[in-house]
């Protein structure tokens, strides 16, 4: 079982040197008067000029036209992938210095705490598409250094669906809506992107990850960060070590059910949006543990895979994750659009000490960003986007351009000049400046991939064996309903091909359910990715014997489970509730860290047995299950009666048992139970039925640190 990270406290968290940043570039609109965007006052926002009363309106009216041009350019381009997203403010506060490992000044001092704003989103979808997709997580962190903008630009899976960076236009233009009638949404069940999948077999470890739990996390806040590729650390002698980033939840990693997340998406396809934000406000400050993964250069090639694959991990039980310091999120948004939706993060922007590799999927990124920013945020000066501000002086040759904001002084726009003492002045290496780390390159211009990045199953295998019984259920369950919406039959059958590089009984599981046969033998060639002039058989994937069969740190069922903080527990009741039935269970559950919500047949009080009045938080009109982490329904003979014949609140409990949850029962409460489908699975675990309320509140916490009871999901038999 995964421990519980011990690290050292962070100092009181306090207003960064990036909220003053941006602070001259807030407006607040209390008590003051209302004008043009020139500053002109403004009598009446509410009539257009006209010709009379009832004449037609007139092109002088310049207050109008204002308004109105500036709504209908109010929209700008969404990104093509990670469209959706949420975003929020925080710090990086360092546990350790690193001086052997990077110059990097912000991971070398233990009492600066760095400015950050972080991003996710979901990739595949658009904008208005639904947080709870079936759907890798993007997980995307600007740090604003004293040495300028490192962006760390990953995903909650840690690695990716393809090699090089020219397939990357073929993968999104597979997975997104199909061309001819833009269907489905947000969504990869569809013929196009199983079609280009069973013809990459590079993209096979991508797939047991993106039809795995991890796909549907239960929140942002509880989900895993990489930086997928494979970076270097560069150290004030020149020294190169190779590193994969980390970012570890220290509340857990966990997932909600494929059943659960399409309910979600039907009754609040904000779910993680709104879970971020009310986390923040409410001072349940989200944190992950920084780590990275070190391997000396003089090791680069000891391993069975080939560290500049984005396709391959680095196991943890190889190379041991190193908790270097701690992410805090602990302020919103002011404006969704001038930070979210305005930031822009970039794969090149780095800070001496931290260097790149020849990943060819990294080196496309490299490019990409800059072009997609220049269309997106309308031109070169995105940078000066207050979100995208570093919190250092910026000084360069660089001019005009759309939307310039710098008012740039003297003549000098070049290097070098006389006209003004040839500044700026360029930066030595040991004053901070950035310089490229010194690899030897000696090679030919060559279109071609390197042999070492054809294993495309070891670790798709490794993945697949490592999982629990319940979470390769869930895989199993994930290629049914994917492959099951795909039309073509030749493409179902490919793909069960596929399955058996990576276990028999998986393909034999799906294809079950899907009608076809397992084959004997997968069809040749296996990999359709190859030039006009090349020669198949040279394209075909190799085997590898991976040493390595289990890998304990890839199972979210060994995560962390030993505390409830910021889950949302579910109280069911009605008027006449034992009143130390409810209060004390509640009591305990805050106490634990939870949030705890009255869920009443209607809004307004309920009033206890003994005449005290409780406001419900939510009426079962609003609420569903999906939206809570366990359930709990105290005594009282008058509120009992009530639930037990309220046809929602038993549907609530049905699903929330479906679902696995953790649900506690006051003895008192029996007939609720009888009325439920799960009546006779009672003992069940997870299931606490106690008479003596400080027993039940104490089992439940711990049932509810558990996360799910996923063993309910064998018998399938609550039609809930």
């Amino acid at each position: 079982m995964a421990k519980k990270p011990i690290a050292p406290k962070t100092t009181a968290l306090n207003n960064s040197a990036k909220i003053e940043n941006l602070k001259p570039h807030t407006a607040d609109a209390t008590n003051q008067k209302m004008t043009t965007d020139h500053g002109v006052g403004i009598n009446d926002d509410q009539n257009s000029l006209k010709a009379g009363d009832r004449g037609a309106t007139l092109l002088e009216d310049f207050i109008l036209r204002e308004k109105i041009t500036h709504f209908d350019h109010e929209r700008i381009p969404e990104r093509v992938v990670h469209a959706r997203g949420s975003g929020a403010h925080g710090v990086f506060k360092l546990y350790k210095p690193i001086p052997e490992l990077t110059k990097a000044q912000f991971l070398n001092d233990t009492e600066i705490e760095t400015p950050v704003f972080v991003r996710f989103s979901t990739v595949a979808g658009s904008r208005g598409s639904t947080d709870l997709a079936r759907d890798v997580r993007g997980f995307a962190v600007k740090f604003y250094t004293q040495e300028g903008n490192f962006d760390l630009v990953g995903n909650n899976m840690p690695v990716f669906f393809i090699q090089d960076a020219m397939k990357f236009p073929d993968l999104v233009h597979a997975v997104k809506p199909e061309p001819d009638n833009e269907m489905p949404q947000a969504a990869s069940a569809h013929d196009t992107f199983w079609d280009f999948i069973s013809l990459m077999p590079e993209s096979t470890h991508m797939i047991m990850w993106a039809m795995s739990d991890r796909a549907l996390p239960r929140s942002y806040r509880m989900m895993e960060g990489f930086g997928v590729h494979t970076f270097r650390f560069i150290n004030d002698k020149g020294e190169s070590n190779f590193v994969k980033f980390h970012w570890k939840p220290l509340l857990g990693v966990h997932s909600v059910a494929w059943d659960e997340a399409q309910n979600i998406s039907g009754k609040d396809p904000d779910f993680h949006r709104r879970d971020l934000w009310e986390a923040i406000q409410s001072g349940n400050f989200p944190e992950w543990e920084f780590g990275v993964q070190i391997v000396a250069a003089a090791d680069e090639h000891k391993f069975d895979f080939d560290l500049l694959d984005p396709t391959k991990l680095i196991p943890e039980e190889l190379v041991p994750v190193q908790r270097i310091g701690k992410l805090t999120l602990n302020r919103n948004t002011d404006n969704f659009f001038a930070e979210t939706e305005q930031v822009a993060f970039h794969v090149g922007h780095v800070v001496p000490g931290i260097d790149f590799t020849n990943d060819p999927l990294m080196q496309g990124r490299l490019f990409s960003y800059t072009d997609t920013q220049l269309i997106r945020l309308g031109g070169p000066n995105f940078h000066e986007i207050p979100i995208n501000r570093p919190v250092v002086p910026v000084h360069n040759n660089q001019r005009d351009g759309f939307m310039r904001q710098t008012i740039n002084v003297g003549k000098a726009s070049y290097n070098p000049n006389t006209t003004g003492n040839n500044d700026p002045a360029q930066v030595k290496a040991a004053d901070g400046g950035f310089v490229s780390h010194n690899e030897r390159i000696d090679a030919r211009k060559i279109r071609a991939r390197s042999k070492s990045f054809f294993d495309h199953f070891s670790q798709a295998r490794l993945f697949y064996n490592s999982q629990s019984e319940a979470e390769k259920n869930h895989i199993v369950d994930a290629l049914r309903f994917e492959l099951g919406k795909v039309k073509t039959i030749a493409i179902r059958e490919k793909m069960i091909g596929r399955l058996t590089q990576v276990d028999n009984g998986l393909a034999s599981k799906v294809a079950a359910a899907l009608g076809l046969a397992v084959p004997k033998q997968e069809l040749e060639p296996i990999n359709h990715s190859i030039p006009a002039d090349g020669n198949p058989a040279d394209y075909q994937p190799i085997e590898v014997d991976s040493k390595l069969k289990v890998s304990e740190a890839l199972s979210m069922a060994n995560t962390i489970k030993d505390n409830i903080k910021t889950r949302k527990i579910a109280i069911l009741a009605a008027d006449g509730v034992n009143d130390k039935s409810v209060n004390d269970v509640k009591k305990a559950l805050m106490a634990a860290g939870a949030t705890v919500e009255i869920i009443a047949p209607k809004l307004g009080n309920i009033l206890t047995d003994k005449n005290a009045a409780i406001a419900a938080d939510e009426s079962l009109l609003t609420v569903a299950s999906v939206f809570y982490d366990a359930v709990y329904v105290p005594g009282g003979k008058k509120s009992v009666a009530t639930i037990a014949t309220e046809p929602d609140a038993i549907h609530f409990l049905n699903e929330a048992f479906k679902h696995c949850k953790a649900i506690a029962i006051d003895a008192d409460a029996q007939a609720v139970v009888d009325a439920t489908y799960f009546a006779a699975a009672a003992k069940e675990d997870g299931i606490i039925i106690e008479g003596d309320v400080k027993k039940l509140g104490d089992q439940f916490i711990k049932a509810i640190a558990q996360h799910r009871f996923w063993d309910r999901e064998k018998a399938r038999k609550v039609p809930a």
